[in-house]
């Protein structure tokens, strides 16, 4: 039998279930958590603790739970403000096909982080030595290939389009020179990554932390100003403040494909799961296959 759109793996039922096993492992309450973001995670803040608890859930990417814990020692290391993982658990750990980490809350101040904080922060995780980055190279197209891959009960036709497209950019890719040299990267480095604390503006969501090219930090804003058309136009702002403006360089468009491919393929790992997604999943891929580029799109929810 088929499975309906409402038979997903990642239902919150079950992340709930994976969540109460999580927590009592480690000697924690998961009662009363609140489910924060359902997206390329699921994100819950717990009631009775100052914890927060991300779960992997597209099932080709479980490794990335080891990169995150990774890279959050290596940014504590160099003194880059970012969210810490909650010392004196073995992290991550693994719930069947499921991998959690556990984090120390922030206090959020609920102020919009700006993108000068953004190119600040980004400049300091640039300067890290790579020869220090116990992470990996960047690969965008092979983190791609899992999520599409493991796409939950979607439209086969879509999947295989997505794989051919995929195959090409990757071709246009390899051909790709840059002009900054490499660093350590974020990998998905955009506002909603930041948090602001009574303290200052913090790095988070580390999935994606890599050593790469500098020019994709760029690229996450320049992309969402075309995409989402933001009213105030936040890459003229992260490029003055950075120093470089990553649309003026002729690698950019085959890096804004790449990142468009992402912020649609994103989510078919719980597209099941999740309704909420959908509608605008389905809008994102039919502006992938048109080659449209203006459509404007709004974030998944």
């Amino acid at each position: 039998m088929t499975a309906s759109l409402s038979d997903g793996r990642s239902t919150t039922d079950r992340l709930r279930a994976v969540l109460g096993q999580a927590c009592a492992e480690v000697g924690l309450d998961a009662t009363g958590a609140e489910l924060i973001r359902f997206v390329n995670n699921a994100v819950f803040r717990l009631a009775r603790h100052p914890v927060v608890v991300r779960i992997v859930l597209t099932p080709g990417l479980r490794h990335r739970a080891d990169n995150v814990v990774n890279a959050a020692q290596l940014l504590s290391d160099y003194g880059v403000p970012a969210v810490e993982l909650l010392p004196d658990v073995d992290q991550p750990l693994h719930i069947g096909e499921h991998s959690l980490t556990f984090w120390q809350e922030v206090p959020d101040t609920g102020d919009e982080p700006t993108a000068v904080e953004l190119a600040d922060l980004l400049r300091q995780m640039h300067e890290i030595p790579v020869e220090d980055a116990n992470l990996p190279e960047w690969n965008p197209i092979d983190d791609l290939r899992r999520r599409i891959h493991d796409a939950e009960g979607w439209d086969p036709d879509d999947v295989e389009f997505l794989l051919r497209r995929c195959d090409d950019v990757e071709t246009r890719l390899a051909e790709v020179r840059y002009e900054l040299p490499p660093g350590v990267v974020h990998g998905d480095a955009h506002l909603g990554n930041l948090i602001t604390t009574p303290g200052g503006t913090v790095l988070c969501d580390f999935d994606t932390t890599c050593v790469g090219p500098r020019e994709w930090d760029l690229v996450p804003i320049a992309v969402g100003q075309l995409r989402f058309h933001h009213t105030v136009n936040k890459h003229e702002i992260l490029a003055e403040a950075y120093g470089f403006d990553v649309t003026r360089w002729d690698g950019f468009p085959v890096l804004r494909e790449v990142r468009e491919l992402k912020l649609t393929a994103a989510v078919l790992p719980i597209a099941r799961s999740n309704p909420n997604i959908r509608s605008e999943l389905r809008r994102r891929l039919r502006s992938v296959r048109a080659g449209d580029t203006f459509t404007r799109w709004v974030p998944y929810r």
